[in-house]
Parts: C-alpha cells; structure tokens; sequence
C-alpha cells in the first residue's frame, strides 16, 4: 500500500510543478505543429547537396512560438486537457472495437483493416464523437458547454416540428448525395 501512496505523490508533485498544464500541452501542440508545417512545407524548402530539405529551423521556430502562446492561455490549455483526454477514450473504444472486428476477420499478414464503406462510416463516427467531444470542452455561457447550449437550444423546439424537419432535411441530402456520387471506374488490369 505504500508504492501506491508513492506513486501518488509523485503525480501530485507534478502536478504541482505544472507537468499536465505546461510543459505536456506545450509538447503535445509544438509536436503537432511542426509535423504539419513539415508535411506541408509551408515555409519552404532548401536544396543541400542536391536533396531538398524542408528549413527545419523554421518549422521548429514557428512550433515553438505557436506553442508557447497557446499554453499562455489558461482557457486554451483547459480545453486541450479535456479534450485530449477524452479523445484517448475514443480511440481506446476504436481499438476495442478493431479487436471485436479482428475476432471474425479472415487472418492476414498486414493484419485487420476496415476497408470500402465500413471504414468510411467508422471515420465518420468518430468525427462525430471528436465533434461532440470538442463542443463539450468549449465553455459557453454561465459554466456551461457549447454541447449542453446546443442540446438545449434543440430541446425548446422538441413539440414542434423544427427537429423533425431539420432531421429529415439532413437525411435527405445525405440520400441525394449517396445516390449521384461518381461511381468508381473499374481498374483495368494490363497485361
């Protein structure tokens, strides 16, 4: 009982030392900064002997003050807290449910991947579920969230018909869509 106790107070020192509201968010958004303006190349790209290199030093500068900023922000590096760590229990379900699919998929050596319209709804769940995770860590007025005003706002209209025709006018549109998408070409094969 004892290594719990002191396993305890180690993450209260952290705590206190500002690991969880400094020094972690400001990994997790330098982190994710840089890896974009390296993919885009944003800021350009250098030749060295011949290889084109995107200018590191650049990325890493603009990272760093993107991150810095963001973590001067008390508000900012609230909502990244709480909803990083409710995106960590979504994807946690994700793998549990990739284990349940992976349970009665046919064995591979590249292993179990969604693929065709099953990935594509999947994806679609969870940005949904990013979705409403990012508007309940958005503060809206009186303590409350982004998610409860717009639950609320759509509860005042549950007698009448509003709901019932903005639902119907979605499902619609996501029918129509469905229906004069491109259908894929068939790959030919050459010989």
């Amino acid at each position: 009982m004892g290594e719990a106790s002191t396993f305890r107070e180690t993450l209260v020192f952290f705590d206190r030392l500002g690991i969880y509201d400094v020094i972690l968010p400001f990994l997790l958004i330098f982190t994710i900064v840089f890896a974009i303006l390296e993919k885009t190349k944003v800021l350009g790209t250098e030749s060295i002997d011949g290889i084109t290199v995107t200018k590191k030093n650049l990325n890493a500068l603009t990272a760093f003050v993107i991150a810095f900023m963001a973590i001067a922000s008390s508000n900012i590096v609230g909502i990244i807290n709480k909803t990083a760590s409710q995106v960590v229990i979504l994807l946690l379900l994700s793998v549990f449910f990739l284990m349940l699919v992976g349970s009665f998929a046919k064995q591979s050596e590249e292993g179990v991947f969604l693929e065709g319209g099953m990935q594509k709804t999947f994806m679609g769940i969870m940005f949904i579920g990013i979705s409403f995770i990012f508007l309940n860590a958005l503060p809206g007025r009186d303590g409350s969230t982004w998610l409860q005003e717009i639950t609320h706002f759509f509860l005042k209209f549950e007698d009448s018909n509003v709901v019932s025709s903005i639902i119907l006018v979605v499902v619609v549109i996501i029918f129509m869509l469905y229906i004069i998408r491109d259908p894929k070409s068939p790959t030919k094969s050459s010989d």
